[in-house]
């Protein structure tokens, strides 16, 4: 059976690349909402996008950050990786530049939303223990190619890695 795990990107930009890697099929993510469903959550408040956080990661046993060039500094993705780390969830990176969007074009690479934060009373950090993957590859075959086989393998090291924090 899948892991069952929380997708956390950067809607506006990366919807489209997220797509692509959540039919991979090898591990089982949240629903995700339309640009009209998610304009009635977010409409109600920060209140009603926190709930809906909250009941979407129940029963994830991880959160894959879908790193784009818009993901760094986001407050929701923020708050995502954050509540999946203290609710002693595995937390993965994966660099999405390379995957096409929409329009059939790749993006920048985004830097590390995790860099910013710290562990142990600012003593670690916390993208030194959270693991990062950038697909090898020069084309977003490639890189598809390089999530599709690995994706799984991936969330199990970020379990493995959490248990031992």
């Amino acid at each position: 059976m899948a892991r069952k795990v929380f997708y956390s990107f950067r809607y506006k930009y990366d919807n489209w690349r997220v797509q692509t890697i959540k039919n991979i099929g090898a591990v089982e993510g949240q629903p995700l909402l339309s640009s009209n469903a998610w304009e009635d959550v977010a409409r109600q408040g920060d209140a009603a996008i926190k709930r809906w956080i909250d009941e979407q990661m129940r029963g994830k046993s991880c959160n894959v950050v879908l790193i784009g060039a818009h993901t760094y500094n986001r407050p929701w993705i923020e708050y995502e990786f954050k509540k999946a780390w203290s609710d002693r969830k595995g937390v993965l990176g994966i660099h999405i530049h390379k995957l096409l969007d929409s329009d059939k074009k790749p993006t920048t690479k985004g830097k590390n939303p995790f860099s910013r934060f710290t562990l142990n009373d600012g003593k670690v950090q916390f993208d030194q223990v959270v693991p990062v993957y950038d697909p090898a590859g020069n084309t977003s075959t490639a890189a598809f190619a390089v999530i599709r086989d690995n994706i799984e393998s991936w969330v199990e090291e970020a379990i493995k890695v959490r248990s031992q924090w």
